[in-house]
């Protein structure tokens, strides 16, 4: 079996992470999608999430639940310590992150490549206003983060995702396969 990684798909509010992370699974069957777990109410669109209250998601973190978890916008995000088995039994697994828990990401995962998506202020703005989760105030604090730097000394792939949805997954696909002999 090769040896496994974790890809974590960065990228400001509105990128699209969920959809290329959706193309990416569909275009890749050996991928593992893994399911992150979020202070967020239950069923607001996007991606496949466990909800969870505030008060449980602080007794998953004292049980040892999560291998990584953050806060970000108001909500808690934590990544089940299946996914660094997974990754520890050969498995390339992808998952939803945030740029501010790469470092800890890299700390934790024994293989570790960052997706990072970008897209012109203009197409965040008009995804997250589509979306309709959030405030005109909160897109403007989430558009006013879309430019932080990612932490150095990481295996790094960006891409564009400003044009059509299957030429980014396209894009995407191709610089995360693996070389093959």
């Amino acid at each position: 079996m090769s040896a496994g990684r974790l890809i974590a798909v960065v990228g400001p509010s509105g990128v699209g992470k969920d959809s290329v992370m959706a193309g990416l699974v569909a275009a890749w069957p050996a991928l593992r999608l893994q399911r992150r777990v979020i202070t967020r109410a239950p069923d607001l669109g996007g991606e496949d999430y466990e909800a969870v209250t505030p008060a449980r998601f602080d007794q998953m973190v004292a049980e040892g639940a999560f291998c990584v978890h953050w806060g970000a916008h108001t909500l808690r995000y934590g990544i089940p310590v299946d996914a660094l088995d997974q990754v520890r039994a050969g498995h390339v697994c992808l998952a939803n992150f945030s740029r501010g828990a790469l470092h800890e990401a890299a700390q934790v995962f024994p293989a570790l490549t960052v997706l990072n998506l970008m897209a012109t202020p203009e197409t965040l703005a008009a995804r997250l206003a589509a979306r309709g989760r959030e405030t005109p105030e909160v897109i403007a604090a989430r558009l006013a983060q879309a430019g932080k730097a990612l932490p150095p000394g990481l295996d790094v792939v960006t891409i564009g995702n400003d044009g059509a949805l299957t030429e980014t997954v396209a894009r995407a696909h191709a610089a995360l396969q693996p070389v093959r002999a």
